[in-house]
């Protein structure tokens, strides 16, 4: 009876084959652990005739030797096939694969589009920190030292004396650009600002600003005017002729 168990455990583990991790575990689940097939035949020797066990015992031990054999060069194989999978050239001609999760948030979407329509008519785009000191964020900006902009329930200051605060609009930004640039300037700031509010659904302490700076020689209101006109009609449309 174990005789023939044993045969056909042998033929089972000499063509068994492990593609995966998964697979490998199933073997050795079922011929290597202490709960597997052989531990349970070795349990069975109390059946057979004194006479017999030690013969039967020599052959448990070359079974389980042979699971044990099979097992190591089921890991070894798995291990090349990996390797070579790893090693295996990338063709950098195939198409990429489009990250088709999740999608960008509405407000990095419109500031995109905003961006895109100013650089086409020469704007640059520049950025600024958005913790300010009173110089960038005021002082250079001609707000006078009893402007209620300057009070505490107005603005989130971070420090005082000297003031340090979470910028209140992109203005600060201009002011770098123009301390380090010459004209002729032309730049966007969009970005970030920050008011002591009251938040509620129509309002909120932190909300987004897009400022156009443009400094040049004969340059007047017209061309604002019809720099805002040119950024309406790109992105809201143009106005339908009526009638």
């Amino acid at each position: 009876m174990i005789k023939a168990k044993v045969e056909e455990l042998k033929a089972e583990i000499a063509s068994h084959v492990a593609n995966t991790r998964e697979e490998l575990e199933a073997f050795r689940l079922k011929f290597i652990s202490r709960k597997g097939v052989i531990p349970d035949l070795f349990a069975d020797l109390k059946t057979v005739a004194p006479e017999g066990r030690k013969e039967m015992g020599l052959v448990l031990n070359d079974l389980k030797n042979q699971a044990q054999a099979k097992f190591d060069e089921l890991i070894s194989s798995l291990e090349q096939h990996k390797s070579k999978k790893a090693a295996a050239p990338i063709d950098l001609t195939l198409p990429a694969i489009p990250d088709t999760l999740g999608s960008l948030h509405p407000l990095s979407i419109t500031k995109k589009r905003i961006v895109q329509i100013f650089e086409r008519i020469g704007f640059n785009v520049s950025t600024g920190p958005e913790i300010e000191d009173d110089w960038h964020n005021f002082t250079a900006l001609n707000f006078p030292e009893n402007h209620p902009a300057r009070e505490m329930q107005d603005t989130f200051f971070i420090e005082k004396n000297p003031d340090i605060a979470l910028r209140t609009h992109t203005s600060s930004v201009q002011v770098r650009v123009m301390e380090q640039e010459k004209p002729p300037i032309r730049t966007l700031s969009p970005g970030r600002v920050f008011r002591n509010e009251a938040i509620s659904v129509r309002a909120h302490c932190v909300f987004h600003q897009v400022e156009g700076l443009y400094v040049d020689k004969n340059v007047s209101f017209a061309d604002l005017k019809q720099t805002m006109l040119y950024f309406a009609k790109e992105f809201f449309g143009k106005i339908p002729a009526s009638g």
